[in-house]
């Protein structure tokens, strides 16, 4: 037991927490209230746009065919999707337009996954920059979801070229596209925040995630339409109501609603655009207040 040096007083623990409290003295990195927290993501809002652009950038820095591969991935995924499920499986049976609609699927689904699968590494990626500096911690899960976003915005360069080159011209209803992906981007971005919680703790949720993201992607009608599917009395209801639900299933549908002539209204659930804002705004907002109750922990060991 150490002996207190001579003129230096001692405290007990609640004495030191009310003598902190008397000079002003806050814990390092404690965690502001929720006004405060958002009033602090708000002014890094430039660091946030120039740290996604720079990882959009830096992602494929290294290949020789550079930001090409931001259109050449999704591309390559579903030529590989047509051929096994279109070709081999004929699940173009029946469905009109399908590559559009097939190419559509694939894109949108693709926002999702990146996004989700960006918010695992959020913090464990960028352990250096959470440790070193303080800043909302938030910053790290929005920038790689705008990082997605701005990586989709270039690939719907190559989707609005597949759909002229299959007849679908524009007209007013592209214009619900911009919606429908505002919808999404907040979806993503919660789900995001939330996952990068989740991974910051434990780990091994990262490697759990491609095959979670693998069965959604079965459940959300990218590569077969979920109208077919769900025809007769093979399917339960209770799964019915479910992959109808399906966030990703609906975000889907409502861009092969704005983008494609053949996928018209009585493809797309009535309840379509009441369940895809009321999926974006409670995963938006739950997912950034669950974040936000972690904000002392992240970077610590």
């Amino acid at each position: 037991m150490t002996t207190p040096a001579p003129g230096i007083p001692t405290y007990a623990p609640g004495e030191l927490a009310a003598l902190a409290a008397r000079h002003g003295l806050k814990v390092s990195g404690a965690r502001p209230s929720l006004p405060a927290y958002i009033g602090q993501l708000w002014g890094r809002r430039h660091f946030i746009a120039a740290f996604a652009t720079a990882k959009l950038t830096a992602q494929y820095s290294q290949a020789k065919l550079g930001q090409i591969w931001q259109i050449m991935t999704p591309l390559l995924n579903a030529a590989v999707y047509y051929f096994i499920f279109g070709v081999l499986l004929n699940t173009r049976h029946g469905v009109e337009d399908f590559v559009p609609f097939l190419v559509t699927g694939v894109f949108i689904w693709t926002f999702t996954s990146s996004s989700i699968t960006a918010g695992t590494r959020a913090i464990s990626g960028n352990i250096g920059l959470v440790r070193a500096l303080h800043f909302p911690r938030a910053s790290l899960p929005v920038a790689l979801a705008l990082q997605q976003l701005q990586q989709l915005l270039f690939s719907l360069g190559a989707l609005t070229l597949i759909l002229l080159a299959f007849g679908q011209y524009p007209r007013p209803s592209w214009l619900l596209a911009v919606p429908a992906l505002a919808l999404q981007a907040l979806f993503n971005t919660g789900v995001s925040m939330a996952v990068a919680r989740l991974t910051a703790k434990t780990p091994d949720i990262a490697q759990l995630m491609p095959f979670l993201l693998r069965t959604w992607m079965y459940a959300s009608g990218v590569m077969w339409s979920l109208e077919q599917l769900l025809a007769g009395d093979r399917v339960p209801h209770a799964v019915i109501v479910a992959l109808e639900y399906n966030p990703a299933a609906l975000y889907i549908n409502l861009m092969r609603f704005a983008l494609i002539d053949s996928y018209g209204a009585g493809q797309l659930p009535p309840h379509a655009w009441a369940a895809a804002a009321g999926w974006a705004l409670l995963c938006g907002v739950a997912g950034f207040v669950y974040f936000w109750k972690a904000e002392e922990t992240y970077g610590r060991g």
